[in-house]
Formats: structure tokens, C-alpha cells, sequence
């Protein structure tokens, strides 16, 4: 699958995708943002997975083709180490009721919130500070 057509729509927060098996994927900014296929979000292996809290009004700064393979995508937050393969994207775009429900699970699960302000999140923000700026393990 290869995309035809990606369109950012600032109002709707919302990024299009079409690909050229004629599918179409309308992506919002958060569910993009909190999906983040970078080490940052995922972590480095399984269990290592960091809770994105508080990403309501995340915004996209800028969406750069990397390669004929994937997007690297800019955050309004700062975050911009996620490449989105083209194959991530449709993935993610077929499965996005039941990962955005997934997402809101755990969300409730945490006891956390999409909304940046709240004082909930606090103990997930701290968990943001880099645990390996540099991807080296020290020990």
C-alpha cells in the first residue's frame, strides 16, 4: 500500500491518509500522538509501554515524508521521534475504533485524563522525562 493523497486539516485536528487501494483514513491528532510508534511512547520492548496522558489539544507542527516508506510527524508538545510507516498508518486507520477504546481503557484504568490540565496526570508526566536520552543502558 502506498498513500495517494495526505491531507492535515488544522480545524479538525484530523490527518487524511488515502492509500492507493482506494482506502481512506481520517486520523485525528491525538490518536496519532498517543499511538506513537517511537521508543518514547512504546518503550524498548514489551511492558515498557509509557501511557500518553493529557493530549486532547495536541496539534501537528509539520509532516515530513521520510524515504518512500513512512511520515515523521511534528507534535505541538514537542514530541517528533515517531516514524509512521505507511504500513503503521493503515493499520492503525483499520483498527482505529477498537484502539482508540483500548486507549480510553487504559486511560480509566490509569486513573488519568486526555485533558492536559488535569492534576491526574501528574505522576504520568514525570514518567516523560527520558529514562535513556540516549538509547545507552548504563550498569
Amino acid at each position: 500500500m502506498f498513500p495517494v493523497e495526505i491531507l492535515l486539516h488544522a480545524k479538525s485536528r484530523t490527518l487524511t491518509v488515502a492509500f492507493d487501494d482506494g482506502s481512506r483514513f481520517d486520523l485525528p491528532f491525538e490518536f496519532l500522538r498517543v499511538l506513537s510508534p517511537s521508543a518514547d511512547v512504546t518503550g524498548h520492548g514489551p511492558g515498557e509501554e509509557k501511557l500518553q496522558v493529557g493530549k486532547r489539544n495536541v496539534t501537528i507542527v509539520s509532516a515530513e515524508p521520510v524515504g518512500n516508506y513512512a511520515l515523521r510527524i511534528a507534535f505541538s508538545d514537542g514530541h517528533d521521534t515517531g516514524l509512521y510507516s505507511w504500513e503503521y498508518l493503515a493499520e492503525i486507520g483499520m483498527n482505529r475504533e477498537e484502539l482508540w477504546r483500548e486507549y480510553l481503557g487504559k486511560l480509566a484504568a490509569a486513573g488519568a485524563s486526555r485533558e492536559p490540565d488535569d492534576p491526574a496526570n501528574a505522576p504520568f508526566l514525570e514518567q516523560e522525562q527520558p529514562s535513556c536520552p540516549s538509547h545507552q543502558h548504563h550498569g
